[in-house]
Protein backbone atom coordinates (compact mmCIF):
# COMPACT_ATOMS: atom_id res chain seq x y z
CA UNK A 1 0.00 0.00 0.00
CA UNK A 2 2.28 2.42 0.69
CA UNK A 3 4.76 1.65 -2.05
CA UNK A 4 1.13 2.28 -4.10
CA UNK A 5 1.00 5.64 -2.27
CA UNK A 6 4.73 6.73 -3.32
CA UNK A 7 4.13 5.81 -6.92
CA UNK A 8 1.05 7.92 -7.41
CA UNK A 9 3.07 10.58 -4.76
CA UNK A 10 5.99 10.27 -8.25
CA UNK A 11 3.59 10.68 -10.59
CA UNK A 12 1.84 13.96 -9.20
CA UNK A 13 4.89 15.03 -8.85
CA UNK A 14 6.65 14.65 -11.98
CA UNK A 15 3.42 16.07 -13.95
CA UNK A 16 3.50 19.21 -11.74
CA UNK A 17 6.94 19.31 -13.03
CA UNK A 18 5.92 18.82 -16.79
CA UNK A 19 3.40 21.41 -15.82
CA UNK A 20 5.66 24.01 -14.78
CA UNK A 21 7.95 23.39 -17.75
CA UNK A 22 5.14 23.48 -19.86
CA UNK A 23 4.14 27.20 -18.33
CA UNK A 24 7.84 28.16 -18.59
CA UNK A 25 8.13 27.06 -22.47
CA UNK A 26 4.76 28.91 -23.23
CA UNK A 27 5.85 31.97 -21.61
CA UNK A 28 9.22 32.38 -23.01
CA UNK A 29 7.89 30.73 -26.94
CA UNK A 30 7.18 34.58 -27.52
CA UNK A 31 11.11 35.64 -27.07
CA UNK A 32 11.80 32.19 -28.31
CA UNK A 33 10.40 32.55 -31.91
CA UNK A 34 12.07 36.04 -32.08
CA UNK A 35 15.60 34.96 -31.47
CA UNK A 36 14.75 31.88 -34.09
CA UNK A 37 13.34 34.42 -36.51
CA UNK A 38 16.46 36.74 -36.27
CA UNK A 39 19.02 34.10 -36.85
CA UNK A 40 17.01 32.90 -40.07
CA UNK A 41 16.74 36.75 -41.05
CA UNK A 42 20.55 37.47 -40.37
CA UNK A 43 21.32 33.95 -42.46
CA UNK A 44 19.00 35.05 -45.30
CA UNK A 45 20.54 38.49 -45.40
CA UNK A 46 23.84 37.26 -45.61
CA UNK A 47 23.66 34.95 -48.26
CA UNK A 48 22.07 37.90 -49.92
CA UNK A 49 24.73 40.17 -49.51
CA UNK A 50 27.35 37.20 -50.70
CA UNK A 51 25.72 36.47 -53.52
CA UNK A 52 23.75 39.65 -55.15
CA UNK A 53 26.81 42.12 -53.85
CA UNK A 54 30.14 40.38 -53.21
CA UNK A 55 30.63 37.88 -55.77
CA UNK A 56 29.42 40.48 -58.40
CA UNK A 57 32.02 42.86 -57.23
CA UNK A 58 34.76 40.41 -57.26
CA UNK A 59 34.01 39.33 -60.76
CA UNK A 60 33.86 43.42 -61.63
CA UNK A 61 37.46 43.35 -59.78
CA UNK A 62 38.88 40.83 -61.83
CA UNK A 63 37.82 41.87 -64.94
CA UNK A 64 39.11 45.27 -64.07
CA UNK A 65 42.26 44.12 -62.91
CA UNK A 66 43.27 42.40 -65.83
CA UNK A 67 45.12 45.22 -67.87
CA UNK A 68 46.89 46.66 -64.91
CA UNK A 69 48.28 43.39 -64.19
CA UNK A 70 49.80 43.32 -67.77
CA UNK A 71 51.58 46.59 -67.52
CA UNK A 72 53.06 45.45 -64.42
CA UNK A 73 54.37 42.54 -66.59
CA UNK A 74 55.85 44.48 -68.60
CA UNK A 75 57.60 46.44 -65.90
CA UNK A 76 55.40 49.53 -67.23
CA UNK A 77 54.58 50.20 -63.22
CA UNK A 78 53.61 54.15 -62.85
CA UNK A 79 50.74 52.64 -66.06
CA UNK A 80 50.27 50.09 -63.87
CA UNK A 81 49.76 52.04 -60.88
CA UNK A 82 47.72 55.48 -62.38
CA UNK A 83 46.01 53.49 -65.14
CA UNK A 84 45.52 55.51 -68.40
CA UNK A 85 42.03 56.41 -70.53
CA UNK A 86 41.95 52.23 -71.35
CA UNK A 87 41.59 50.46 -67.80
CA UNK A 88 41.78 51.51 -64.10
CA UNK A 89 45.38 51.38 -62.06
CA UNK A 90 45.68 49.66 -58.88
CA UNK A 91 45.46 52.32 -57.01
CA UNK A 92 41.76 53.05 -58.53
CA UNK A 93 41.15 49.60 -57.86
CA UNK A 94 42.22 49.93 -54.09
CA UNK A 95 39.50 52.50 -53.70
CA UNK A 96 36.89 51.24 -55.63
CA UNK A 97 36.88 47.66 -54.41
CA UNK A 98 38.77 47.50 -51.41
CA UNK A 99 36.52 45.31 -49.77
CA UNK A 100 37.70 42.53 -52.11
CA UNK A 101 40.64 39.91 -52.66
CA UNK A 102 41.31 41.63 -55.81
CA UNK A 103 41.43 45.17 -54.07
CA UNK A 104 43.97 43.91 -51.51
CA UNK A 105 45.96 42.27 -53.54
CA UNK A 106 46.24 45.63 -55.64
CA UNK A 107 47.74 46.82 -52.65
CA UNK A 108 50.71 44.18 -53.07
CA UNK A 109 51.40 45.52 -56.52
CA UNK A 110 51.07 48.60 -56.04
CA UNK A 111 53.47 48.01 -53.00
CA UNK A 112 55.74 46.15 -55.83
CA UNK A 113 56.01 49.04 -57.71
CA UNK A 114 56.18 51.97 -55.68
CA UNK A 115 59.61 50.17 -55.01
CA UNK A 116 60.73 49.70 -58.62
CA UNK A 117 59.78 53.44 -58.90
CA UNK A 118 62.03 53.98 -56.19
CA UNK A 119 59.22 55.55 -53.32
CA UNK A 120 60.22 52.64 -50.46
CA UNK A 121 58.07 54.52 -47.77
CA UNK A 122 54.88 54.22 -50.26
CA UNK A 123 56.16 50.49 -50.98
CA UNK A 124 56.06 50.12 -47.38
CA UNK A 125 52.81 51.87 -46.73
CA UNK A 126 51.06 49.12 -49.43
CA UNK A 127 52.45 45.99 -48.88
CA UNK A 128 51.72 46.49 -44.93
CA UNK A 129 48.50 46.75 -45.86
CA UNK A 130 48.51 43.66 -47.89
CA UNK A 131 46.98 40.49 -46.31
CA UNK A 132 47.39 36.95 -47.30
CA UNK A 133 47.18 32.72 -46.78
CA UNK A 134 49.58 32.88 -49.52
CA UNK A 135 52.91 32.11 -48.11
CA UNK A 136 54.70 33.01 -51.15
CA UNK A 137 53.30 36.61 -51.82
CA UNK A 138 53.43 36.85 -47.76
CA UNK A 139 57.06 36.23 -47.60
CA UNK A 140 57.52 38.30 -51.42
CA UNK A 141 56.03 41.21 -49.58
CA UNK A 142 58.15 41.27 -46.09
CA UNK A 143 61.49 40.91 -48.19
CA UNK A 144 60.12 43.72 -50.47
CA UNK A 145 59.58 45.89 -47.63
CA UNK A 146 63.20 44.83 -46.20
CA UNK A 147 64.13 45.88 -49.06
CA UNK A 148 62.67 49.42 -48.91
CA UNK A 149 63.89 50.01 -45.12
CA UNK A 150 67.20 49.04 -46.35
CA UNK A 151 66.92 51.74 -49.09
CA UNK A 152 65.83 54.33 -46.00
CA UNK A 153 68.88 52.94 -43.90
CA UNK A 154 66.33 52.08 -41.08
CA UNK A 155 68.37 48.83 -40.83
CA UNK A 156 66.80 47.44 -37.90
CA UNK A 157 63.65 47.35 -39.28
CA UNK A 158 65.21 45.96 -42.86
CA UNK A 159 67.00 42.81 -40.51
CA UNK A 160 63.42 41.64 -38.85
CA UNK A 161 61.49 41.89 -42.39
CA UNK A 162 64.80 39.49 -43.94
CA UNK A 163 64.37 37.48 -41.19
CA UNK A 164 60.08 37.29 -40.99
CA UNK A 165 60.90 36.69 -45.08
CA UNK A 166 62.72 33.98 -44.36
CA UNK A 167 60.67 32.27 -42.04
CA UNK A 168 56.98 32.31 -44.16
CA UNK A 169 57.97 30.04 -46.83
CA UNK A 170 60.92 28.02 -46.54
CA UNK A 171 62.17 26.57 -49.75
CA UNK A 172 65.60 26.57 -52.25
CA UNK A 173 65.30 29.45 -54.00
CA UNK A 174 63.71 32.81 -52.18
CA UNK A 175 64.74 31.59 -48.50
CA UNK A 176 68.91 31.41 -48.63
CA UNK A 177 68.34 35.53 -50.49
CA UNK A 178 66.35 36.45 -47.53
CA UNK A 179 68.79 34.81 -44.97
CA UNK A 180 71.59 36.39 -46.89
CA UNK A 181 70.67 39.84 -47.03
CA UNK A 182 69.56 39.49 -43.53
CA UNK A 183 73.25 38.54 -42.89
CA UNK A 184 74.54 41.69 -44.81
CA UNK A 185 72.34 43.92 -42.61
CA UNK A 186 73.00 42.02 -39.60
CA UNK A 187 76.76 42.58 -40.32
CA UNK A 188 76.47 45.96 -41.50
CA UNK A 189 75.31 47.01 -37.87
CA UNK A 190 78.25 44.62 -36.34
CA UNK A 191 75.89 41.96 -34.61
CA UNK A 192 78.59 39.77 -36.06
CA UNK A 193 76.45 36.76 -33.93
CA UNK A 194 73.30 36.87 -35.76
CA UNK A 195 75.15 37.35 -39.01
CA UNK A 196 77.76 33.94 -38.43
CA UNK A 197 73.89 32.39 -37.55
CA UNK A 198 72.35 33.86 -40.29
CA UNK A 199 75.52 32.19 -42.70
CA UNK A 200 75.71 29.16 -41.49
CA UNK A 201 72.26 28.18 -41.74
CA UNK A 202 72.31 28.80 -45.46
CA UNK A 203 75.29 26.80 -45.08
CA UNK A 204 73.52 23.51 -43.37
CA UNK A 205 70.41 24.10 -44.96
CA UNK A 206 70.56 25.48 -48.37
CA UNK A 207 73.81 24.01 -49.35
CA UNK A 208 72.74 23.69 -53.62
CA UNK A 209 71.80 27.42 -53.05
CA UNK A 210 73.41 30.22 -55.20
CA UNK A 211 74.10 31.99 -51.54
CA UNK A 212 75.70 28.89 -50.66
CA UNK A 213 78.60 28.85 -53.12
CA UNK A 214 80.65 31.65 -51.28
CA UNK A 215 79.40 31.30 -48.06
CA UNK A 216 82.30 30.89 -46.64
CA UNK A 217 84.28 33.65 -47.48
CA UNK A 218 81.59 35.10 -45.13
CA UNK A 219 82.10 32.42 -42.44
CA UNK A 220 85.54 33.44 -42.45
CA UNK A 221 84.93 36.97 -41.95
CA UNK A 222 82.62 37.06 -39.75
CA UNK A 223 84.57 34.68 -37.21
CA UNK A 224 87.25 37.30 -37.71
CA UNK A 225 85.25 39.68 -35.86
CA UNK A 226 83.86 37.72 -32.81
Amino acid sequence: MKKKDSTQENLKAFEQGLTKAELLLEKNQNKLIVIVSSFVVLFSLFFAFKKFYKEPREMRAVNEIYLAERAFEKNNYDEALNGNEEFPGFLEIIELYSDTKIGNLSNYYSGICYFKLNEPEKSIEFLENFKSNDEILISIANGVIGDSFSELNQNEDALDYYIKASKLNNNNFTTPIYLMKAGKIAQLLSDYNKALSLYSKIKKDYPNSKEAQNIDKYITMIKSKI
